[in-house]
């Protein structure tokens, strides 16, 4: 059975929960919350939610849990890390460079319906909410996607960053794309 924990320290945790069950529901599977060291080994994947990436950077190393991360991302785990969780990849080794806040603060979230190829044709409804953005990626990292001349998607591996919060929506296609990784 396949087991998905999600970084449970701080940030949008239910959501990611939530939605990684509706997705196994349809597949099978468990849903776990990463609260500290010892857990991330007994898992098929890995989400670092959106939130305050300084503070779930600070709980991770706190818990033990930062070193599971990098060693399961070396492992080939898929690791899916949104919004602050990008921020976060690239801290962990994820060969991308990124700037915090690229659209704007709090009041300058938006909602926008973005091309990913990798899901198919039909747009994705992006919710973007104090969005990083990615602003430079090493060659063997794959751009999934851009919005206003950023990106805002990409790939390297079975790590996977996203720039908005796909948990907040009912399309569940990046949710199947990610575990399809497993």
């Amino acid at each position: 059975m396949v087991k998905i924990g999600i970084i449970a320290l701080q940030g949008d945790i239910e959501e990611h929960i939530k939605a990684m069950e509706r997705v196994l529901f349809e597949r099978g599977g468990e849903v776990v919350a990463i609260k500290r060291s010892g857990m991330v080994p007994s898992c098929d994947a890995i989400v670092i939610p959106g939130g305050e990436s300084t503070t779930i950077g600070l709980l991770m190393d706190r818990e033990g849990i930062t070193s599971e991360i990098k060693t399961a991302a070396k492992q080939g785990t898929p690791i899916l890390g949104t919004c602050a969780g990008l921020i976060l990849l690239s801290k962990l080794g994820m060969g991308i460079r990124v700037t915090r806040n690229a659209f704007g603060h709090q009041r300058e979230s938006f909602e926008f319906p973005l091309k990913i190829g990798v899901i198919g044709d039909e747009p994705f409804n992006a919710v973007f909410i104090r969005a990083p953005a990615i602003v430079d990626v090493e060659k063997n990292v794959e751009t999934l996607a851009t919005y206003d001349g950023r990106i805002v998607a990409a790939k390297q591996d079975k790590l996977v960053a996203l720039a908005f919060h796909p948990e907040l929506t009912r399309d569940m296609r990046l949710h199947h794309f990610f575990l399809d990784l497993i």
